[in-house]
């Protein structure tokens, strides 16, 4: 399967099997992101993170004793 990164516009192909290619066709939500760009974007946010600046938003969840 032909896929193109979101970031780059790399061309690059995946086997038609893989879970990747799967959740493509089934999910058009999904998006596919190349390892070069993956990478570039963890190594970026570790960095921010590592500033003390970076508030990551998540959901409170409420802890329930039962």
């Amino acid at each position: 399967m032909r896929v193109k990164c979101v970031i780059c516009d790399k061309i690059e192909t995946i086997e038609d099997e893989s879970l990747a290619a799967k959740r493509l066709r089934n999910r058009p939500i999904h998006t596919y992101m190349c390892n070069e760009c993956s990478s570039r974007i963890t190594e970026k946010t570790n960095a921010r993170i590592d500033t003390g600046n970076f508030k990551l938003y998540r959901a409170k969840t409420d802890k329930d004793d039962w």
